[in-house]
């Protein structure tokens, strides 16, 4: 079976990314990135059980809502001397765990699923843990997979970080 085959190219695809983000290759990192990336991170609402709209939705607030260029732009920013926030630049560690892989409806893409640890450490004190399961869709291009969507939910429904300046 395909997907049995590409599971562990899948599962090194999302720990690689994980290193590049850790280790502030953000350059090699949006050369993961299919050109027509939707890297969506939407605000979950507290909402009952029974509440048809779901916790959250497209047409509603999203803490990410992006297309390549603005990952380009937020990386620029990210890099720049002049981002005061990130100098000395935040120390992350991104745990990926509990990968599963399935079948997209087109033939060279997959469904990964994961969830994620997102430790951040700045300065002395300054300290954030944030949580979540993502669901990517990866397409398969000249033997390289790259990252053509992706939702993040992160289970805090209020973010008690001071910023969330990072990738998920």
């Amino acid at each position: 079976m395909v997907i049995q085959e590409w599971y562990g190219e899948v599962e090194r695809f999302l720990y690689r990314e994980a290193r590049l983000l850790d280790s502030g290759e953000f350059e090699s990192w949006l050369g993961l990135l299919a050109p027509d990336i939707h890297y969506w991170m939407p605000v979950v609402e507290n909402r009952a059980r029974e509440d048809a709209n779901g916790a959250y939705g497209p047409e509603r607030m999203a803490y990410f809502d992006d297309r390549l260029p603005d990952l380009k732009r937020r990386v620029e920013r990210y890099c720049a001397r002049t981002a005061w926030s990130e100098n000395p630049p935040t120390r992350h560690v991104h745990v990926i765990s509990n990968i599963e892989v399935e079948p997209a409806q087109r033939n060279d893409e997959v469904i990964a699923h994961s969830v994620f640890v997102n430790y951040r450490n700045r300065g002395e004190r300054d300290e954030d843990v944030l949580f979540g399961r993502r669901r990517d869709i990866l397409c398969r291009q000249e033997g390289s997979w790259l990252l053509a969507r992706r939702r993040i939910v992160i289970a805090q429904n209020v973010l008690l970080a001071k910023n969330i300046n990072t990738f998920f």
